[in-house]
C-alpha cells in the first residue's frame, strides 16, 4: 500500500509527459502530483493517521521549502533587473567575441564550472553567467539542450565542490565529516565525471560538426549594443556578487542586494530608457515583478532579452507547492519510512549498505521532490548503520551527493528541475541526456561500491567487504 502513490505518480507522470510534452510544468504535473498526494493520504487514513495529521505533515513539508521559493523569486527578479540594466547584455556581447562552435559546450562546461566554485550556488550561476551562454547558442543557432547540459553540469561540479555551497556544507555536517575532508573525498568521484564529461562535450562538438550562425550573431551583438550601453563597469555587480558569496551572505539577502547593486548601476548607464528619477525607480520595479521585455527590432534579441521578473517563476513555485504537498502526504502518513524500510533490509554486505545510501538519496529526490530533504533524510536514517559497519562518516557524505545533489536537477517536478527548465527555456526531459557530469556521478560511486575501491573503513574495520560479509538468508539455511 505503501508503494501505491508511487505507482500511481509514475505512471501519471509518464502519460501526462507524453500527452502535453514541454507543456506538462504548466499545470497538468500539478495535478498530478495532488492526485497522488491525497493517494498518500488515503493510505494514512487507513492505517489511522487523523486527516488534521496528514494536513500538519504538509504544511510542514511546504515550510520546509519557504527558503528555496524566496531564492527562486529573487533570482527571477535579478534576470529581469540584469537584463534592463545591460548586465547580462554585457556577459553576452563578451562571449559572442570568444564563440568558437568547436569547443562552445565545453567552454560552457568550464565557465559553469569555475563560477559555481566561487559563487557556491548552482541557481546563481544557472541564473547570471546560464542566461547569457544560453542566450549565444540560440543566436548561433547552437543546440540549446546542449548547452543547457553543460551549465548544468558546470555548475553542480562546481557546486559539489566549493566550499562555499549550502549542500556541500550540508552534507558534511549531517554525516559529522570535517568539511575539507569531504571535499577531498569528493574528488574521487568528481573528478572523473567531470573528465568524463569535457571529452563526451567534445566529441559532440566535433561529430555533430556544429556551426554557428554568424550572422544572425552579428545581428544579436548590434541590437545589444544599439539598446544598451555595453561597458566593462557593468561586470562590477558580477563581482560583487562573487565578493559576498565568498563572504558567505545569507542567499537571499546577497541576491536582493544584486538586485538593488544591478539597479543603480543600471540607472547610471542606461539612462536613455525612461524619464526622471521617480519613473526610473518604479519601472525597475515593475522589471523586478514582471520581467524585462525588450524592443530591440531583433526578434532573436528580443526573445532572449524578454524574460526574468518574480512573476515567471510562479509556476515553478506552484510546481514546487504541489512536490511538497506530496512529500508531505508520503511522509506523515508514513508511506515514505516504509518504503526506506524496505530498502534498508536488501543490503547484507558491509560497504553495500551504500547502495541502500544511494538509492534513498535517489528515490527521495523523485518522491520527495527536494534536495535538501533528500540530503537530510538519507544521512539521518543511514548514519548509524554505516557506523556500525565500520565505515568512515565520509563515505556517507560522499555518496548522499553523488546520488542526491547531482540527480536533482535531472527529476522535472523536483526543485531544482523545476528551476533550470524555468531559467534556461529547455525542458528537463530535453537537457536530461546533456547532464553528462550528473549522470556519470552516480555510476562512477557505485563502480567504487562494487568494488570497494577508495571505501573508508574505521580502524579495525575489514576493507574487504565482501570477504566478511554477513551471511544472506539463503547462505544461512
Amino acid at each position: 500500500m505503501a508503494l501505491a502513490p508511487v505507482a500511481v505518480l509514475v505512471v501519471m507522470l509518464v502519460a501526462t509527459v507524453l500527452y502535453f510534452g514541454d507543456d506538462s510544468i504548466g499545470g497538468p504535473v500539478q495535478v498530478v502530483l495532488m492526485v497522488a498526494a491525497m493517494l498518500a493520504g488515503g493510505v494514512g487514513v487507513l492505517h489511522g493517521v487523523p486527516w488534521r495529521e496528514l494536513e500538519q505533515g504538509a504544511a510542514k513539508a511546504l515550510s520546509q521549502a519557504a527558503t528555496p521559493i524566496f531564492i527562486l523569486l529573487a533570482i527571477g527578479g535579478l534576470i529581469g533587473v540584469w537584463l534592463a540594466a545591460g548586465i547580462i547584455p554585457t556577459l553576452i556581447d563578451y562571449g559572442a567575441g570568444l564563440l568558437d562552435p568547436d569547443w562552445f559546450y565545453l567552454a560552457c562546461l568550464g565557465i559553469s564550472a569555475v563560477v559555481a566554485v566561487v559563487v557556491g550556488s548552482s541557481w546563481t550561476t544557472a541564473g547570471t553567467v546560464g542566461i547569457a551562454l544560453i542566450g549565444l547558442a540560440g543566436a548561433a543557432g547552437l543546440s540549446l539542450p546542449a548547452t543547457a547540459g553543460a551549465i548544468i553540469s558546470g555548475a553542480y561540479f562546481g557546486d559539489k565542490l566549493s566550499p562555499l555551497s549550502d549542500t556541500t556544507n550540508l552534507a558534511a555536517g549531517l554525516t559529522g565529516t570535517d568539511l575539507f575532508v569531504h571535499v577531498r573525498y569528493l574528488l574521487w568521484t568528481t573528478l572523473p565525471a567531470f573528465i568524463g564529461a569535457a571529452i563526451l562535450f567534445t566529441a559532440f562538438s566535433l561529430f555533430t560538426g556544429a556551426e554557428a550562425e554568424s550572422d544572425a550573431l552579428a545581428d544579436l551583438t548590434r541590437a545589444l549594443n544599439e539598446t544598451f550601453n555595453l561597458g566593462w563597469v557593468l561586470l562590477i555587480p558580477f563581482a560583487l556578487l562573487f565578493l559576498g558569496a565568498m563572504r558567505r551572505l545569507p542567499p537571499v539577502l546577497l541576491i536582493l542586494a544584486a538586485i538593488l547593486v544591478g539597479a543603480l548601476f543600471g540607472m547610471a548607464t542606461q539612462p536613455q530608457q525612461t524619464g526622471g528619477f521617480g519613473d526610473t525607480v518604479g519601472w525597475y520595479l515593475s522589471v523586478a515583478a514582471n520581467g524585462y521585455s525588450a524592443d530591440t527590432g531583433v526578434a532573436a534579441a528580443d526573445d532572449l532579452l524578454s524574460r526574468g521578473g518574480m512573476s515567471s517563476m510562479l509556476t515553478t513555485v506552484w510546481l514546487i507547492i504541489a512536490a511538497m504537498f506530496f512529500s508531505g502526504m508520503m511522509e506523515r502518513s508514513g508511506c515514505l519510512m516504509r518504503l526506506l524500510a524496505a530498502i534498508l533490509g536488501l543490503f547484507q554486505r558491509k560497504g553495500a549498505i551504500l547502495y541502500g545510501v544511494g538509492a534513498t538519496s535517489l528515490a527521495t529526490n523523485v518522491v520527495a521532490s527536494e534536495q535538501y530533504l533528500s540530503l537530510v533524510l538519507s544521512s539521518r536514517m543511514y548514519a548509524g548503520e554505516v557506523e556500525a559497519r565500520g565505515l568512515k562518516p565520509e563515505t556517507l557524505s560522499r555518496t548522499v551527493e553523488d546520488f542526491g545533489t547531482v540527480t536533482s536537477p535531472l527529476i522535472p517536478w523536483n526543485t531544482c528541475g523545476a528551476y533550470m527548465a524555468g531559467t534556461l527555456g529547455v525542458a528537463t526531459w530535453a537537457y536530461l541526456p546533456f547532464c553528462f557530469f550528473n549522470l556519470l556521478s552516480p555510476v562512477i560511486s557505485t563502480f567504487y561500491i562494487a568494488t570497494g575501491r577508495t571505501l573508508r573503513w574505521q580502524q579495525n574495520a575489514p576493507e574487504d567487504a565482501a570477504a566478511h560479509a554477513a551471511p544472506t538468508p539463503v547462505e544461512a539455511e
